[in-house]
Formats: structure tokens, C-alpha cells, sequence
């Protein structure tokens, strides 16, 4: 009986040494995994190819020719290195009282980069019915207005025109688009040429959380690039025009 025990306990001890081995020997011919690297030209396993992030276009609230008060071309591009508030304009309005603090803000601030660009429109009840010469001989005497107005544009519907058409679309890249409401509604672009804020018609040009978000703007230092700017030839404003973003 103990001889028979002893002979069962030897099989099963043989069969186990056996595969063991069998198994052994599988690892030890399979061909070893190796990444490639560097030198074989082909992508790693472990590595994802990175994916490239489409660049963000230059200065894109300033990539547009727009007309000024004289109908001469002007690039916005000029104003690149600047800080820009960008105000639709009316002659006749309940808010064309603002004129006056526009000009207040741009005399205070135009020394540091900063410049406001008026753009006349007649969409809200009619109230820029003039033709430009008319307009621009009312910013004068009235408010003696000198910084940079272009010549009467459409901000909505179906005629609006291609800088307003960025401004106010939900899907270029800025958080500030929507249609515009009424005269005297607020764009601010930062010196890279980005809208970065959005003041709504009620909002004067000396309140706080505006005056705020200009200075913020101007805080930051003008790209590098914006220094080779060509010189362009300046803009009309109201009055007599003062230098700015050449």
C-alpha cells in the first residue's frame, strides 16, 4: 500500500516537472517584443502621434479694409500693437451724448496705445440719416471729436458688413459675438488684434468696469511684430486727425 501511494505521488510530480519545462521553453523561443525607436523610423506603440492645434489667425478682429469718413481705404491692421474700442456711432440718438466721453477716453489714454474707432450706422430707428460729410462735420463741431471715424456701414441684417459680421458671430473664436442691439455698442481688442470684451449701449465710456477693462488691455506689452509696422496713411477723424498706430 505505501509503495502505491509513493508511485502516484511520483507521476504526478513528472507530469508537473513536464510542463513546466514545455512551458519554459515556449517563453524562451518566442520572439522578444521591442519597441522601435529613433533609428528604425517607425512610431513607437506606446506613443501617440501628437496632434498638431490649428494656428490662431493674426490679429483677427483687424483683418478688414474699411472706408473712412472721407471714403479713403484704410487697413485696421494698422491699429495692431494698439488697444481698440470700437463703438457703432449714431447723430441722432438718445446716447450720442457718449461722443463726449469717447473723446474723453481717447484723449486720456492715446498716449499709451490706445485708440477708439467710430463706426457710423443707421440701423436703429434711423438715426445716423446723414450722408458721411454731414457726419463728420456734426462730430466736429458738436464734440469735437479727433479720433479715427469711418464711413457709414451696416452692423446687422442682411447687408451688415464683413467687421461687423466678425464681431458679432458666435462662432469665430471670440466669446463676445451676438447680434448688436442699439447705437453705441462696445468692442474691445486687445493689442493682438482679439475682441476681448463687450459693453452693451447703456454703458458710458467713464464707467468703471469699462475704464477697468481698458486699462487691463494696456497693461499688456504690444507683440513684437507690431513694431514693423508699415506706415500707413492716417485715417480721418472728426476734427483734425492726432497720430496714432503709425
Amino acid at each position: 500500500m505505501r509503495f502505491v501511494i509513493i508511485d502516484r505521488a511520483f507521476r504526478r510530480w513528472a507530469r508537473c516537472t513536464t510542463v513546466a519545462i514545455a512551458v519554459g521553453a515556449l517563453f524562451a523561443t518566442a520572439s522578444p517584443v521591442v519597441a522601435a525607436g529613433p533609428e528604425s523610423g517607425e512610431p513607437t506603440s506606446t506613443k501617440k502621434a501628437a496632434k498638431k492645434r490649428p494656428r490662431k489667425p493674426r490679429m483677427p478682429a483687424l483683418k478688414f479694409t474699411m472706408k473712412d469718413i472721407d471714403g479713403k481705404d484704410q487697413d485696421l491692421g494698422r491699429y495692431y500693437g494698439d488697444v481698440v474700442l470700437m463703438v457703432n456711432t449714431a447723430s441722432k440718438c438718445g446716447l450720442t451724448p457718449q461722443y463726449e466721453g469717447l473723446q474723453s477716453l481717447h484723449h486720456k489714454y492715446k498716449d499709451r496705445g490706445f485708440v477708439i474707432l467710430a463706426f457710423p450706422a443707421n440701423d436703429f430707428g434711423a438715426q445716423e440719416p446723414g450722408a458721411n460729410s454731414e457726419i463728420k462735420e456734426f462730430c466736429k463741431t458738436k464734440f469735437d471729436v479727433s479720433f479715427p471715424i469711418f464711413a457709414k456701414v451696416s452692423v446687422k441684417g442682411d447687408d451688415i458688413c464683413d467687421l461687423y459680421k466678425y464681431l458679432t458671430a458666435a462662432d469665430r473664436g471670440h466669446r463676445h459675438g451676438g447680434e448688436i442691439r442699439w447705437n453705441f455698442n462696445k468692442f474691445l481688442i486687445d493689442r493682438r488684434g482679439r475682441v476681448i470684451d463687450r459693453f452693451e449701449p447703456p454703458v458710458k465710456p467713464d464707467d468703471p468696469k469699462l475704464i477697468k477693462a481698458v486699462e487691463r488691455a494696456l497693461k499688456r506689452k504690444a507683440p513684437k511684430d507690431a513694431a514693423t509696422k508699415p506706415p500707413k496713411e492716417k485715417p480721418a477723424a472728426g476734427g483734425d486727425a492726432e497720430s496714432h498706430g503709425s
